[in-house]
């Protein structure tokens, strides 16, 4: 007799066989479900692997509210991935935008070395940083991390991580400018 998505997920708790089950179950619709919304089949393989990775650790929490079906409680967890995806790359693209690292995207990438002479200076101008808003930046920009990981890491709270990596970007922004001014001078 095949089990509910309910019992499933109760008996994942110890053994992972029956999510195994649950993932067999769902993961095409999910997939389908990123597609339909992504138009990108890669991104739509990523965005489905995070959701269930996100349903696996979130498994103990799950409450049945739906008659013993996990769909509703799964696909409210691929909105919440695709959203942070989203938010995530939102950000990515304005904090290039900002530091004037993105080409225009309607346009063909430079086929000559691009002029580097922007760049001089970089690295002083990040040393130059107030530490908490070099780690900030470090942390959010290099290491990948979103902003309630940064938070953790710094023993601060969400806002203040967001506020110290938004004010450095905006210093580094302000003397990579006035830099290339300089230079174009």
């Amino acid at each position: 007799m095949p089990q509910t998505d309910a019992e499933l997920l109760r008996a994942a708790r110890d053994d992972a066989q029956p999510f195994r089950t649950l993932y067999d179950r769902y993961a095409e619709r999910v997939y389908r479900y990123f597609v339909r919304r992504t138009h990108d089949r890669d991104a739509a393989l990523e965005l489905t692997a995070e959701t269930f990775a996100q349903a696996w650790c979130s498994r103990t929490r799950f409450r049945d509210r739906a008659g013993g079906t996990a769909g509703p409680w799964l696909f409210a967890i691929a909105r919440h991935v695709l959203a942070q995806s989203v938010r995530k790359r939102r950000l990515e693209r304005a904090a290039c935008e900002r530091l004037g690292v993105m080409e225009r995207l309607d346009r063909e990438p430079a086929t000559a070395e691009p002029e580097a002479a922007w760049l001089d200076g970089l690295a002083e101008a990040f040393d130059e940083l107030p530490h908490t808003q070099r780690e900030a930046l470090e942390l959010r920009v290099v290491e990948g991390l979103a902003y309630d990981g940064v938070a953790r890491r710094l023993g601060t709270s969400e806002g203040a991580a967001r506020v110290r990596v938004a004010r450095a970007l905006a210093a580094l922004r302000s003397r990579v400018t006035s830099r290339s001014m300089e230079v174009t001078r």
